[in-house]
């Protein structure tokens, strides 16, 4: 286990790291495809709470910089972890193919403005 809690730096890093695990699992899917295979649906929900997790971890200054919705980046992880039961898996996929697009997008401007050395 690891003593220190990560920094701002490498949330964002996590971030961009699950953003990218969710666009590789879900490439060669349709939606129907999608939705019969569990795995891919339940890894890309554990890569969703992180997203949430590390992104409730960084600096609402910082984020606020940004135009974003975060409210419901941070939404979206208590939803599928305290709502599981009612988790649509529609809406995951929706979710993957419509709205990670923009998020990557705001999180590497964000990597290259504040740090670009990651």
């Amino acid at each position: 286990m690891k003593a220190t809690f990560p920094g701002e730096a490498e949330r964002i890093k996590h971030i961009l790291e699950a953003i990218e695990y969710i666009e590789t699992a879900v490439q060669n899917h349709t939606e129907s495809s999608f939705i019969s295979d569990h795995k891919t649906v339940n890894a890309c929900i554990y890569k969703y709470s992180i997203i949430g997790e590390a992104t409730n971890c960084i600096n609402r200054n910082l984020l606020a910089k940004y135009l974003y919705p975060w409210h419901q980046v941070k939404s979206f992880r208590n939803f599928v972890l305290h709502e599981y039961h009612a988790v649509s898996i529609h809406v995951i996929w929706n979710t993957s193919i419509k709205s990670l697009p923009e998020l990557k997008k705001v999180m590497m401007l964000i990597q290259r403005d504040h740090f670009p050395t990651i």
